[in-house]
């Protein structure tokens, strides 16, 4: 029979071994965007397409790119009103932290916190799973970080990532520039 009769439960696995809604969750986010982002030595980089659906839409009005807190920034690929929620859900987790500690929330703490939210919409009635993966850039105590947070509520840390149109194309090119700084920054070590 297929996946499709798997589609509409939040909770039950296809015969294939996957849950079909967060299959179609990765689906909006292929079909979004590209994002990336490149941590360095002293700071992440995020950038990301901007196409406008209609030259009607006020550029203004659409945002890809929004800070959570003074040192936490964060992009997306997917679907906008998604990540407008998460954004709202992260810098109330955010002041809440600030308010309790009196210090801001650490780069990895807020990463878990949304990655949670995400998860929880992977298995709860009445919802499904965002339709958005993002990047989170943000520097603290342990230096600059960069973690991707994808639908099903997974997350890993990152020396350079890209996510959604042709995301492996990009990947792949992240992958042979790292490596060819690596290779010059080891050329040039040797020779001093």
């Amino acid at each position: 029979m297929g996946d499709s009769q798997y589609s509409f439960s939040l909770t039950t696995f296809s015969p294939s071994g996957k849950l079909v809604q967060i299959e179609h969750a990765l689906t909006a986010v292929g079909s979004g965007q590209t994002s990336l982002g490149i941590k360095a030595a002293n700071g992440v980089v995020i950038a990301t397409e901007k196409k406008l659906p209609s030259i009607l839409v006020d550029e203004a009005s659409v945002q890809k790119i929004q800070l959570l807190t003074p040192n936490i920034g964060v992009v997306y690929s997917g679907m906008g009103p998604d990540f407008r929620v998460l954004v709202r859900k992260s810098r109330k987790q955010a002041e809440q932290y600030h308010r309790l500690y009196k210090e801001p929330i650490p780069v990895t703490q807020l990463v878990r916190e949304v990655a949670a939210v995400m998860q929880e919409f992977t298995q709860s009635g009445g919802v499904r799973p965002f339709g958005v993966s993002l990047l989170v850039a943000g520097f603290d105590d342990n230096g600059p970080q960069l973690y991707q947070v994808d639908p099903s509520g997974s997350y890993f840390s990152w020396k350079a990532s890209a996510m959604g149109k042709m995301f492996l194309m990009q990947r792949r090119f992240l992958r042979r520039g790292t490596q060819m700084i690596w290779s010059l920054m080891m050329q040039s070590t040797q020779q001093y």
